[in-house]
């Protein structure tokens, strides 16, 4: 699992989040359950970065984070993404309307609010893959 090198595979997953134990957790899970070249970032900046050379087809993005929080750095992975087959998961602590609605109007496809399980996170895997596959 390397940072900057390119997603060979076509299913790239990018993690953004500043908490190492998130990114872990999701990698972990992952990794177990798919061909997938995985990626990590701490911050909205970072991601964009990574995102630009990667070409990532799945992102989980943190909601707050330092220097670009995650509303912004979905509305800039969106304006990057001339093919629209990225899918943002928004992850978030805060519940509440407001959250989801500007990153609703960021682009963001789905949301999984923290805290959530390894079977939270394999089940939205899964509903993505049904949707892939239609």
């Amino acid at each position: 699992m390397t940072a900057g090198s390119p997603a060979p595979s076509g299913h790239g997953v990018l993690i953004v989040d500043d908490d190492q134990f998130i990114r872990k957790l999701i990698a972990t899970t992952l990794e177990d359950v798919a061909e997938f070249d995985l990626h990590e970032a701490a911050d909205g900046v970072e991601a964009i970065e990574i995102a630009r050379r990667a070409r990532p087809t799945l992102v989980f993005l943190d909601v707050d984070m330092p220097r670009l929080n995650g509303i912004e750095t979905c509305r800039q992975l969106r304006a990057d993404d001339e093919s629209g087959e990225v899918t943002i998961v928004m992850l978030t602590a805060a519940s509440g309307d407001s959250v989801e609605s500007d990153a609703d109007q960021a682009g963001a496809d789905l949301f999984l609010t923290k805290p959530f399980s390894p079977l939270d996170l394999l089940r939205l895997v899964d509903q993505l893959g049904e949707r892939g596959a239609r």
